[in-house]
């Protein structure tokens, strides 16, 4: 299941600067081999042992990551924070909705390939499934806006 939260909560349990985050926090912890591969699946940059990247740009520090590479090792390595993911685009959302048990934050819809097997909850109470449940629950939220003129 992943859990979309749609309205923004200031809290400990929440990563809404992923960059901050990540240079603060995550980008110092051990990378598994799973974590290596996403680096190099999302970024096509090679991790070296003391933390630094090879990437077709040269050498650069872990910090260097793309915002959405960062975004993706926050939710796979602090699984029970709520990852603001807005600032990702449709090749790591694509992976992000392949995940389980993760809790994510976006304000708007995406266009992306959703799996059909998705199970999403929206807001700890909306459960739908895959890409056409995830359009037909923003399509309602938006007339749901549009009525409450927000």
């Amino acid at each position: 299941m992943i859990d979309i939260y749609t309205k923004k909560r200031d809290s400990k349990d929440w990563i809404l600067q992923n960059d901050l985050y990540f240079n603060l926090n995550t980008g110092n912890e051990e990378m598994s081999q799973k974590e290596i591969d996403l680096i190099q699946q999302i970024d096509e940059a090679k991790l070296t042992p003391d933390k630094h990247i090879e990437t077709k740009y040269g050498l650069g520090t872990i910090r260097n990551l793309s915002s959405g590479c960062k975004t993706l090792l926050n939710i796979v390595k602090h699984p029970d924070k709520v990852v603001n993911v807005e600032e990702c685009g449709p090749n790591v959302l694509k992976i992000i909705f392949t995940m389980d048990n993760i809790k994510i934050y976006m304000s708007r819809p995406t266009l992306f390939d959703i799996p059909n097997d998705a199970k999403i909850r929206f807001n700890g109470s909306d459960i739908v499934t895959g890409g056409r449940g995830y359009n037909a629950w923003w399509s309602k939220e938006y007339e749901r806006r549009e009525a409450d003129d927000l």
